[in-house]
């Protein structure tokens, strides 16, 4: 079987003084878990704020950053040319390296572009916001392969367009079409060769949530959440495992955290709340149960998969004006920060001891420490502006690379 194999880098270089960090490939990072172990970050900002490293424009919308070795790579559009665009910026300086142009018309639809590409060195992979998959070379910008799932799978492109960031797992790439011809796919990256498909006899529907890797039951699986509830496949061969039927509403953007080695942790918003079910094997077969319920009036997230830290989970809640919650794993709130801060939709990630967390309405970035007692802000700066600042973060080389509805900044976020 596959295991999970993560494409992180990290060299120190002696005698200069230079840090080469760990890479960001993919969504949520190396792991998916949304935690980067870089150290040496601050915990405190400069005197007028963090450095900011380079400033580049952006069209309207989400699309965040991956990073692999001094490139970053992101989606974005051009409203004047209706062309969608694959970007490559040089990690240092902001400055251009190449792009793709691809011509294909967008509308705003609370913003354009919303995914983070997936990057294994060699290639880079992005799912446009039309449910194309491209496959780029990452030093010059080529075409090399790509896959549409209207005419492959027969998707239907969800509400607000394409939400899904693929799943770079060791040697294969992992997507979920949810068309009548196929639930997830897993692909060979170099070329794009079908290595197995999920059949998907009832139809799920693609939604904006992401394939996530885990271990339960003592197999790896890939598990992926739509409108009609979470399902759970063979890593090795596509095969379903397990089904748990539930009913999200209108569109499902966080995705599934699984947490070994028996449980699934989902949540999602309108008014669709929360929920903890748990994955084991009955003889050949795996069944589910569900743990706990949380109703929307008493946690939820609408945007952003929690964080599992400390056998605890982090995350901004939708309840209460978007308040960063820390939740046992029954569900039991643990604290928020009710009193001190609010942060809307706003993106968070964990690094060196410290949550970097964003204000979706303002772009105020907030150092939070990664305590499980209680909430305690280290230090805050205003490095965007809002509103609807909801892009995730990625962290490389003590560099944090994130982004507004109109452009994306980078910060150096070493310590002194």
């Amino acid at each position: 079987m596959n295991r999970w194999r993560s494409v992180p880098l990290l060299v120190v270089l002696l005698g200069g003084g230079a840090v080469r960090g760990e890479d960001w490939p993919q969504f949520r990072g190396p792991r998916r878990d949304n935690i980067s172990r870089e150290t040496g970050l601050l915990r405190r900002f400069p005197e007028g704020g963090p450095k900011v490293l380079w400033s580049v424009e952006a069209c309207q919308g989400y699309a965040a950053a991956a990073i692999v070795g001094e490139r970053v790579f992101f989606e974005d559009y051009n409203r004047d040319e209706k062309q969608w665009l694959l970007r490559c910026l040089n990690l240092a300086d902001g400055k251009e390296l190449w792009r793709v142009n691809d011509p294909k018309l967008i509308r705003p639809n609370h913003g354009i572009t919303r995914t983070v590409p997936a990057c294994d060195g060699k290639l880079v992979f992005v799912l446009d916001p039309k449910c194309v998959l491209h496959a780029v070379d990452a030093t010059s910008g080529k075409e090399v392969w790509r896959r549409d799932f209207v005419d492959t799978y027969k998707t239907q492109i969800p509400p607000w367009n394409n939400g899904q960031c693929p799943l770079l797992d060791g040697d294969r790439l992992i997507v979920a079409p949810g068309g009548a011809e196929a639930l997830l796919v897993a692909l060979d990256p170099a070329t794009g060769r079908e290595l197995w498909r999920t059949p998907n006899p009832d139809n799920w529907p693609m939604s904006h949530a992401s394939v996530m890797p885990g271990e339960l039951g003592g197999v790896r699986q890939y598990v992926y959440c739509t409108l009609k509830g979470l399902v759970g496949v063979n890593a090795a061969d596509g095969k379903v495992l397990w089904r748990h039927a539930r009913k999200f509403n209108v569109a499902v953007a966080p995705s599934p955290l699984p947490i070994a080695p028996d449980r699934v942790f989902m949540t999602s918003g309108y008014d669709a709340g929360t929920t903890m079910i748990r994955v084991h094997q009955d003889g050949d077969a795996f069944r589910t149960d569900s743990l706990f319920e949380l109703t929307a009036e008493q946690w939820n997230a609408e945007v952003h998969t929690p964080i599992l830290f400390r056998d605890k989970l982090f995350a901004v809640g939708r309840k209460e004006k978007g308040l960063f919650t820390c939740l046992e794993l029954d569900g039991r709130t643990v604290w928020t920060s009710g009193g001190q801060a609010s942060f809307d939709l706003g993106s968070f990630l964990l690094a060196d001891g410290v949550f970097f967390i964003l204000d979706g309405r303002t772009g105020l970035l907030r150092l939070v420490a990664a305590e499980t007692g209680g909430y305690r802000e280290l230090d805050r700066a205003q490095v965007l502006s809002g509103d609807n600042v909801w892009g995730p973060m990625a962290l490389s080389s003590r560099k944090l690379v994130l982004r507004d509805m109109t452009k994306m900044v980078c910060i150096d976020v070493a310590a002194p």
